[in-house]
């Protein structure tokens, strides 16, 4: 026991029965509360057909997993951690808070900490330092623990608010891009109501509203319109009529009347399940940035300066590329008869990769919420006056950039993302509806297994079983009286029979 005979350091032998039992129920109830309450968001999603979303809730389900086997290895190896010991003198190097002497290298230095910040018998950690205390007495004169009891506890609390924060902010970017988008749907319906029919009119490319705002001579002047664009009006109904019918005509010229929004949600909807995600690499950022935090470097300050930067450069290259488009026009045309139609393609993109963009937007989501997670965390478990956190100089200015870089991606840069991601040289998964892709998913996943097993299968037979899955999924959504058709007519269904190459060209994401 520590102290004066008191109850806070008893163990399981000498706690009454219904305190424990209290105790596990209470925790007990709320695990199960919160895993019902996935478990009755995951059925809602589905019974919507939402599956996008639905494989994003999967996604946090999986982070959720990663953190309590975290919890679990720090649980059962914190003491054979603390009972690794070091040379005192090694204690003294790469300190986020500085020290006065070797002296205050004692744990009873941060049990004093401690009690400024909280009141032990409130905080429960009085039986945490004095087990510490007591099994830190196998490190010979002149060697402490490893890690103390009370650093390890810290870093728990830490890596489960740096997770749960990033979930929160990404959940809160893709509502705010998406509310931000909602006008594009009253553009769709717009431009599907109007008649295709009409007479085709001639016109001088430079005259056209879109080439007017977009095209600029000077490329110097162009990256900077690029740049201002991106923080007012981003996307205005001219560029996305011009964007939509690009895509629909280098995609799907077959089917005018495309619901280029609905396929835009959805891959938005998809790409949030990889944002959603703490990915290895930035678990390496963590450890790399805990490595940073050295006093005197001030290197937290300096780091947040990447993604504000980036998510502005970001920012800009997606506008860019709308004001590329509209330069290949002029540039191959004089005057046009109909509609204007620019050409996506992947070398408008850095290093020809449209997939390089959610990349970065992943990182300074990740690092912004590393940020936010930070700071709440030292201020929960220390103090703003704290050494730890830094001077509010440094504190301040970091807080500001994190604030702005949530609403600029959340109403510019993802909206930005959501439509020029689609002007590649490819379409993405989301192209056909969520049944028939699962429909896809499915048979795909008997022919690898048929692989595995060593059996072969004819051509033939291949088209016959995936035309045979499209039909059967050639259903009506009664809720929104809308019928999904693979193919309108017979000749239709023969020339995608007879274009084998396209249909390859769908990113099905085998081996991701």
């Amino acid at each position: 026991m520590a102290g004066g005979g008191g109850q806070e350091g008893a163990s399981l032998e000498f706690t009454p029965t219904w305190i424990i039992a209290i105790v596990c129920a209470i925790i007990i109830f709320i695990s199960l509360f919160f895993e019902r309450f996935l478990h009755y968001v995951g059925k809602a999603l589905k019974h919507k057909k939402n599956f996008a979303l639905f494989e994003a809730l999967l996604k946090v389900k999986e982070e959720l997993m990663l953190l309590g086997f975290i919890s679990i290895l720090l649980s059962v190896f914190q003491g054979a951690i603390q009972r690794i010991c070091i040379e005192d003198s090694v204690m003294l190097h790469g300190l986020p808070c500085k020290r006065e002497s070797a002296d205050s290298v004692s744990h009873f230095s941060s049990i004093r900490h401690y009690e400024t910040k909280f009141p032990l018998h409130f905080t429960g950690m009085r039986a945490l330092l004095a087990s510490e205390s007591k099994g830190s007495g196998h490190c010979k004169n002149g060697k402490v623990p490893l890690l103390s009891l009370e650093a390890i506890h810290q870093l728990h609390i830490f890596i489960f608010v740096l997770a749960l924060t990033h979930v929160v902010l990404s959940l809160i970017t893709v509502v705010l891009g998406i509310t931000k988008m909602r006008d594009w749907k009253s553009w769709e319906a717009k431009i599907q109501e109007q008649d295709d029919t009409a007479d085709k009119m001639f016109s001088h490319v430079r005259e056209l509203p879109f080439i007017k705002k977009r095209f600029k001579e000077n490329a110097i002047v162009g990256w900077l319109h690029s740049f201002g664009k991106q923080f007012y009006g981003p996307i205005t109904i001219d560029d996305y009529r011009t964007m939509r019918l690009g895509f629909i005509m280098m995609h799907c010229s077959w089917n005018p009347k495309f619901n280029f929004y609905k396929y835009m949600i959805r891959a938005l909807e998809t790409d949030f399940k990889k944002v959603v995600g703490i990915s290895w690499y930035l678990w390496a950022l963590v450890i790399v940035f805990l490595l940073l935090n050295v006093n005197g470097w001030h290197a937290y300050f300096w780091i947040s300066f990447v993604p504000f930067m980036l998510l502005f450069v970001l920012g800009a290259k997606l506008e860019h590329i709308i004001s590329d488009l509209a330069k290949k026009v002029v540039d191959r045309h004089h005057a046009i008869i109909g509609n204007l139609v620019v050409i996506p393609s992947d070398d408008l993109f850095w290093f020809k990769s449209p997939k390089l963009v959610l990349f970065f937007i992943h990182y300074i989501l990740f690092q912004n919420a590393f940020e936010i997670a930070y700071f709440f965390w030292i201020l929960t478990i220390y103090s703003f006056d704290s050494c730890i956190m830094g001077k509010a100089a440094y504190i301040i200015p970091r807080l500001i950039f994190s604030v702005i870089i949530q609403v600029v991606c959340g109403y510019s840069t993802l909206p930005l993302y959501a439509i020029v991601s689609h002007m590649g040289s490819r379409f993405k998964k989301a192209i056909l509806p969520d049944h028939i892709h699962e429909s896809f998913e499915q048979w795909l996943a008997t022919a690898r297994n048929n692989k595995l097993k060593g059996k072969k299968a004819t051509n033939e037979d291949t088209a016959d079983k995936l035309r045979g899955s499209l039909n059967r999924n050639k259903t009506t959504n009664n809720g929104g009286g809308e019928t999904y058709v693979v193919a309108q007519s017979g000749v239709e269904m023969h020339e995608i029979q007879q274009e084998p190459e396209q249909e390859t060209e769908i990113d099905i994401g085998i081996g991701k």
